[in-house]
């Protein structure tokens, strides 16, 4: 990347200096950093195509020339396009990462969700490519994303898992990962780091699913007298909805020891089961869910740490889809698809960190497309 000018944004140009420019260099009429600017500033504004972010540079070419070298003018939609699609997106993921870390301040000891998310639409039926899928990691705690990894192709969640923890600080934190990352490698892997897990089990885990149902069973029609165990119970409601929530967590080698695969799994302290109803119009659903983990026996922190993981759905994935519409992208080419979902989690971050007024996610993005100072203060972090 070539050097930054004097009165460019710090943040960017110091922590994605590092990027490596995919064209040839006497070809460049406009800097990498240029690019990445603007197309920064468009999605917080709202952009969601490389015209748009084309159109966002020349109505705003004025202001964007504070900042940046507009000499050669504003790149076409076609020269966004052509970047991100070879843009290097591991080099990309490394320079959002280390942005992220220098950037906002991460809670320790918090819970870190990880989770995966389809993009619909990035597929390419003429080519073969089917839609990519990403995992990332929502520090729930922050709310902020503080990672992602795309699923490489023929592959799944359980490949990508390591790869994004071994990206990751989780001293002290609490990781949170639904049935797919329920592997004693991933497991292992946590603990190593110096982190605690909490994994959901389901009908895939075998004996393991099989000896908890069984295991709880027996020890509800006990009243859990004969095992060290904790409970905790939360009802919420509103809107003529209520939830119900109760959780069990059992520890002690005596009762591990019934799992026959207990040893399999790193520092496994407690086995859990969490038993959800809701009421809604008279209608009740119920769903029991069961999970290993090497937490101490604490019913209410542990419930806590699985709701706080149903944020990554609610607060992350949701708001991509509402305010970004990110399941209606339809950027295929090469690797624009994973470099254009890495900004809008930038613009994400920038964006729900800002506390200088109230309003939603999309309230922001319009409030940033109108006034320049307010996208400044946005994009300075």
């Amino acid at each position: 990347m070539s050097t930054p000018a004097p009165h460019q944004i710090p943040t960017i140009s110091t922590h994605f200096a590092s990027l490596e420019d995919p064209r040839h260099t006497f070809l460049n009429d406009h800097p990498l950093i240029n690019i990445l600017t603007i197309a920064l500033c468009a999605i917080i504004a709202g952009a969601e195509s490389w015209t748009d972010i084309e159109s966002f540079g020349h109505n705003k070419r004025a202001w964007l020339s504070q900042f940046l070298d507009l000499s050669k003018g504003i790149p076409s939609h076609d020269t966004f396009g052509r970047v991100f699609a070879r843009l290097n997106p591991e080099q990309f993921q490394a320079c959002f990462m280390s942005w992220v870390q220098a950037v906002f301040e991460v809670t320790k000891g918090q819970v870190i969700a990880l989770d995966g998310k389809n993009l619909r639409h990035s597929y390419d039926k003429a080519l073969g490519k089917a839609a990519i899928y990403m995992v990332s990691a929502w520090a729930d705690g922050n709310e902020l994303i503080l990672g992602q990894v795309k699923v490489t192709d023929k592959s799944n969640e359980i490949t990508a898992i390591p790869t994004l923890l071994n990206l990751l600080d989780i001293a002290g934190c609490i990781v949170t990962i639904d049935a797919m990352g329920c592997q004693t490698e991933i497991a292992r892997q946590i603990t190593d780091q110096g982190g605690d897990y909490l994994l959901a089990v389901k009908q895939n885990q075998g004996n393991l699913y099989d000896d908890m149902v069984l295991f709880f069973d027996l020890s509800h029609q006990n009243g859990f007298a004969k095992v060290t165990h904790t409970y905790h119970q939360t009802i919420n409601g509103g809107h003529g909805r209520i939830e119900k929530r109760r959780c069990w967590a059992i520890s002690g080698e005596e009762s591990l020891v019934f799992l026959r695969t207990h040893r399999d799994w790193a520092k496994l302290s407690t086995i859990v089961m969490i038993q959800s109803e809701r009421q809604l119009d008279g209608h009740i659903s119920r769903e029991t869910s069961y999970f290993v983990s090497s937490l101490p026996n604490d019913a209410q922190r542990i419930l806590q740490a699985k709701r706080s993981h149903w944020g990554i759905e609610n607060k992350l994935h949701w708001v991509l889809d509402v305010a970004f519409r990110e399941d209606d992208c339809r950027v295929r080419q090469g690797h624009a698809p994973q470099n254009l979902a890495v900004l809008r989690h930038m613009a994400f971050n920038l964006l729900k960190q800002d506390n200088s007024g109230k309003g939603s996610i999309k309230a922001k993005r319009l409030k940033a497309a109108w006034n320049n100072d307010y996208l400044l203060k946005v994009l300075s972090g």
